[in-house]
């Protein structure tokens, strides 16, 4: 792709209204980006909904979490999201009081807790999983399963690559 060239208009915008000098590449990708975004954050609450109606959508997150890692301790959970003991205590409280994980004290330290999905909370999430990889298979039904898994390859990148600037 050649550079885009473009007539200038006010204040320093092109004719379409943005900024000069902006890479038109990485436009597009924050625009795509934010749509993915505002989709899975609406997708995460009927999610959450469907898993249980009076689960809060940041609280699926968690279950993803456990369901993939096992049984984790209160502090490694708060540290992977980012949030702090109180947040963290407090959403693992909700979770508990609807079943669907169960806390303990860890056996190697008295002092902490592991957390992990209670049966109900397993059988109801990965209920709403298959359902939603079932979502996405029809949703992609018309790509060739190579784009799929290069889709896959570079979201994961993507992923480490952030993860790796975090840390």
């Amino acid at each position: 792709m050649g550079a885009d060239v473009h007539n200038t208009g006010a204040g320093g915008t092109t004719a379409d209204g943005e900024p000069m000098g902006v890479d038109h590449v990485f436009l597009a990708l924050e625009r795509e980006l934010a749509v993915f975004l505002r989709r899975a954050r609406a997708s995460s609450g009927e999610l959450a909904r469907e898993v249980h109606p009076d689960l809060e959508p940041s609280a699926y997150g968690l279950l993803v979490r456990l369901a993939d890692a096992g049984t984790q301790r209160a502090t490694g959970l708060a540290g992977f999201f980012g949030v702090g003991k109180a947040t963290m205590s407090r959403q693992l409280h909700a979770l508990e009081k609807l079943g669907l994980i169960a806390r303990e004290p860890d056996p190697a330290d008295g002092r902490a807790v592991l957390v992990r999905l209670t049966e109900e909370g397993s059988d109801r999430f990965t209920r709403v999983r298959t359902g939603r990889r079932a979502q996405y298979a029809r949703r992609l039904a018309s790509w060739d399963r190579a784009e799929v898994a290069e889709l896959a390859r570079l979201l994961h990148r993507l992923n480490a690559e952030q993860e790796s600037d975090e840390a």
